[in-house]
């Protein structure tokens, strides 16, 4: 379970911004997370409580989005999610396509009390 180090630098880079910024308490932090990353949702929601206990997070509520994993088909240039499609073009049934999105891993908010 990678999820648990990747979490771990979250908190890391959190608190480093917080203090930089004078902040003392944080109500919610929010993550996105491309559903073709190699992070698992569940996962971080698993291993959060103890990443942050003991640190400036501990009561600090997260919040995951999920973005879609995006691609375009090369022969016929439709933009359809991979996962809900099987990998497969809606459209021509082509299973040749690039990723458009879908991989990412972002902090994206940082809600302060």
């Amino acid at each position: 379970m990678h999820e648990l180090g990747v979490i771990l630098e979250v908190i890391k880079t959190v608190e480093n911004f917080a203090k930089s910024n004078g902040l003392t308490k944080i109500d919610t932090l929010v993550i996105q997370v491309g559903e073709l990353s190699s992070m698992i949702p569940k996962y971080i929601e698993a291993c959060y409580p103890a990443a942050v206990d003991g640190t400036l997070l501990q009561d600090t509520k997260l919040k995951i989005e999920i973005l879609p994993g995006n691609a375009i088909c090369t022969k016929c240039s439709k933009v359809f999610r991979l996962v809900e499609n099987s990998s497969k073009c809606p459209k021509c049934g082509s299973t040749d396509w690039e990723i458009l999105c879908g991989k990412e891993f972002v902090i994206k908010e940082i809600i302060a009390c």
